[in-house]
């Protein structure tokens, strides 16, 4: 929890948000994917001042698991002076004792971010999904919580100014974003209109920006000028080389053996590699996804 200190921007952690977002359709499937197609509602998690510290947040921690469909799982919310923004003890079910930072009892607003981040643990633990090692693994939950329906909460948690700044997470804003408007682009939902926080509204217009330009990379025919240039290069040098090129694009060739030539490229909404032929215009569906992608290869 950045509080008061300097605030990470940018995309530093985007190969593990993107390994994250295919692990979760691994994992989960296109059909579980879909079940969340809405997210959590504003009012099922608000949070007034006047509303018993306790009882809200036990509240909120149901909501989340009625979210999630932990019908089965009870969380136990407490409070207590620590470093970190909350703490979830992941054991064997099916009571979960979770613990918030002493800070939230002030600003309850943020109870139902911090929860949404423990609740999500708890649903992978669930799942026995998991990344190696604990900077991975966050970005894992983080990334699982925006994408299925509660990460707006932490990118709405976000808040700087020249006096003070707050973020809850580990991802950056922007990647916040980025994940976001991944959603947004497969369930045609705009989070953005539940921000509370000017600074969340332009992190996410950053991240789908980004979300977009996944979009428009080669072999995709939506890619731009530059793009296919370098791409028909690319191309040229794999057919007449048979040892193309791969450094700074996002497809790879593999060279010519018994069959035509082929090329592999990540799927712009779950980012598992495809591969097909180099033949012109054809038509490729994601198995993962079922996302259909026209292509110019």
């Amino acid at each position: 929890m950045a509080n008061g200190g300097p605030v990470e921007h940018g995309y530093p952690h985007l190969d593990t948000v993107r390994a994250s977002i295919t692990a979760l359709y691994k994992r989960l499937s296109y059909d579980t994917i879909h079940t969340f197609a809405t997210s959590v509602a504003p009012a099922d998690v608000a949070f007034a001042d006047i509303d018993d510290l306790h009882l809200g947040a036990q509240r909120v921690a149901r909501e989340m698991v009625r979210h999630y469909r932990l019908p089965d799982a009870r969380m136990i919310v407490g409070f207590r002076e620590m470093t970190h923004a909350a703490h979830v003890e992941l054991a064997a079910g099916p009571e979960y004792f979770i613990e918030l930072n002493d800070r939230f009892r002030t600003h309850r607003r943020d109870i139902g971010a911090a929860l949404a981040h423990e609740v999500m643990h708890v649903y992978l633990h669930r799942l026995d999904l998991s990344f190696p090692g604990t900077r991975d693994n966050e970005i894992l939950t983080d990334t699982a919580a925006a994408y299925l329906g509660t990460g707006w909460l932490l990118l709405d948690a976000y808040r700087e100014d020249a006096a003070s700044s707050q973020k809850l997470g580990y991802l950056t804003p922007e990647e916040f974003g980025y994940v976001l408007a991944k959603r947004a682009l497969v369930f045609g939902e705009d989070p953005s209109v539940w921000f509370t926080s000017p600074q969340a509204y332009s992190a996410y217009t950053k991240g789908m920006a980004q979300a977009r330009r996944d979009e428009q990379q080669p072999p995709l025919t939506a890619a731009g000028w530059a793009g296919r240039r370098r791409y028909a290069r690319d191309r040229r040098h794999a057919q007449d080389h048979h040892t193309p090129d791969h450094s700074g694009v996002p497809y790879a060739f593999a060279p010519e053996d018994r069959g035509p030539l082929r090329v592999s490229f990540p799927c712009p909404t779950c980012h598992q590699r495809i591969r097909v032929p180099v033949r012109g215009r054809v038509r490729a569906r994601c198995a993962l996804c079922r996302t259909v992608l026209e292509c110019d290869t």
